[in-house]
This record gives C-alpha cells, sequence and structure tokens, in this order.
C-alpha cells in the first residue's frame, strides 16, 4: 500500500452515488446513519473535536458518498458520522449477502466473537488491538496474549507499542475504530506477517479489505433498526448488537470461514 488513504478511497469507490442518507444521530457511543436503501450502519463515537468539523448543518438528504467522505476528517467525531455513513451500505443485508458474508455462528452473541477462532490461534502469539473486555478469555488457548491500548487498563500495552511488537505475530485482532482514527493503514502494513482480522460493528463489510492487508472481515449487519436506535440514545455498549447479528467472511489467506 502506496498511500494511506487508499483503503478510504477504495470503500468510498463502492458506494453508489444514487443513495442518500435519510437520517443519521450520534450517541455517547455509538454513531448510526440510516440511508435511502434502506441501510443502517453504526460506528463508534469517537468524541475528539479539537480539529474543525468539515460539513455544516444537517446531513439529511445529502449524497451518502459525500457523508461517506468524511471519514477523512481529523475531527473524528465528525469521521465516526462518515465510516457509519460508509457502513449503512456495506453492512445492508442484500449488500453483505452478495459480498459473500454469512453469519459468524448459530446463537452467538456478541461476547463470543472470538470464540470460532479458538482452535486457530491455539499455541500462537495473539495481539488484540483495541480492549475488548470478553477477549482474553476467549483467546485463553493462545501461546501468548497481548491487548494493545489508547485508553489504557490495567494489563494493556500502550498503542505506541504496536511498531515493536506486531511483527512478531501469528494472529493480530484490529479493532473497527482504526479507521475512524487513521491508524489502520500502517497497523496493516506492520502486520504483513501475521494472519489479520478487522473486528467490530465500526468495520466496514467490504472485501476490498482483503487488498490491503485484512485476511477476515467479522462485523454486524442491523436487522431491527428500532431497537438499535433505542441502544444508541441510552449510550448503552452491548446492547446495540440485539437490533442485528455478527456476521463474518474469510479472505483468501484465511481459506474458510470461522464457526
Amino acid at each position: 500500500m502506496s498511500q494511506p488513504w487508499e483503503i478510504y478511497d477504495a470503500l468510498l469507490d463502492g458506494l453508489p452515488g444514487d443513495v442518500v442518507v435519510r437520517a443519521s444521530g450520534q450517541g455517547p457511543r455509538w454513531t448510526r446513519v440510516l440511508n435511502s436503501a434502506g441501510g443502517v450502519g453504526t460506528a463508534w463515537t469517537m468524541d475528539v473535536r479539537s480539529r474543525p468539523a468539515l460539513a455544516e448543518g444537517s446531513l439529511d438528504g445529502r449524497p451518502l458518498r459525500d457523508v461517506g467522505a468524511l471519514v477523512k476528517s481529523w475531527n473524528l467525531a465528525e469521521a465516526s458520522i462518515g465510516q457509519a455513513a460508509i457502513n449503512s451500505w456495506y453492512s445492508r443485508e442484500e449488500t453483505a449477502a452478495a459480498n459473500g458474508f454469512e453469519p459468524t455462528g448459530e446463537g452467538l452473541t456478541w461476547r463470543q466473537v472470538f470464540d470460532p477462532y479458538q482452535e486457530r490461534i491455539a499455541g500462537k502469539k495473539v495481539a488484540v488491538i483495541g480492549h475488548f473486555p470478553f477477549a482474553e478469555a476467549a483467546l485463553a488457548g493462545a501461546g501468548e496474549y497481548i491487548c494493545l491500548e489508547r485508553n489504557l487498563q490495567p494489563g494493556d500495552w500502550p498503542d505506541s507499542a504496536c511498531e515493536y511488537i506486531l511483527p512478531e505475530q501469528d494472529y493480530v485482532f484490529i479493532t473497527g475504530m482504526t479507521l475512524v482514527n487513521k491508524t489502520l493503514p500502517r497497523l496493516l502494513q506492520i502486520c504483513r506477517d501475521a494472519k489479520v482480522s478487522l473486528v467490530g460493528p465500526t468495520v466496514p463489510l467490504s472485501p476490498v479489505l482483503f487488498g490491503h492487508g485484512a485476511d477476515n472481515l467479522s462485523g454486524f449487519v442491523c436487522t431491527e433498526p428500532e431497537r438499535l436506535d433505542e441502544a444508541i440514545r441510552r449510550g448503552c455498549s452491548m446492547e446495540i448488537f440485539t437490533g442485528g447479528r455478527m456476521v463474518s467472511i474469510d479472505g483468501p489467506r484465511f481459506g474458510r470461514r470461522p464457526g
């Protein structure tokens, strides 16, 4: 990958030109965008507003591509809206199915998102970028487990250690929030010798990411918008998953879907 924006441009190029934003909303934890094709996209809200926003006024009625382009904003709260707009197309049930995504596992909850990888990571060196509170227990069979995080909790490694640690890993799981804060392009570069899975509702469900260093995508499709909206309004972290289901797809290097 020669330019960091290539990933973003590839995702934006896949958005239709005739779809507009119908509604958008931002809660303390999650951001949501609804488009005119009936798709609903979510992204974690990054409440970083040190830089001015690129857009002014309501986003309703604007082309999806234009709102999606806000993912490039360095006002990260605005970039969260851009990512949710992108996801409103790729996480649309019909789009995800056409791109080959399938349910991660029958009866799995979001807390079990790492369970399908237990056999694969057994005895391996594993790093998780982003503090998923349930990841360490699910990946207990790893030979070595490291969590890298910007907002540190006990036991976490600071994310500045990525440059030193990731080249040594066998498997790396990366939160989709790294698209919003713009660290994903570099992370994929330094993980090129590992198997890389992008994980979480912020992950765009687009196989184009396989051409940029990802090997697996595990994300979220909204099937009940009202339940999703209620969870977002209440500021709930986990309850948004009652409004949809997890889906996953493997790239060529993984060979088969987990589960």
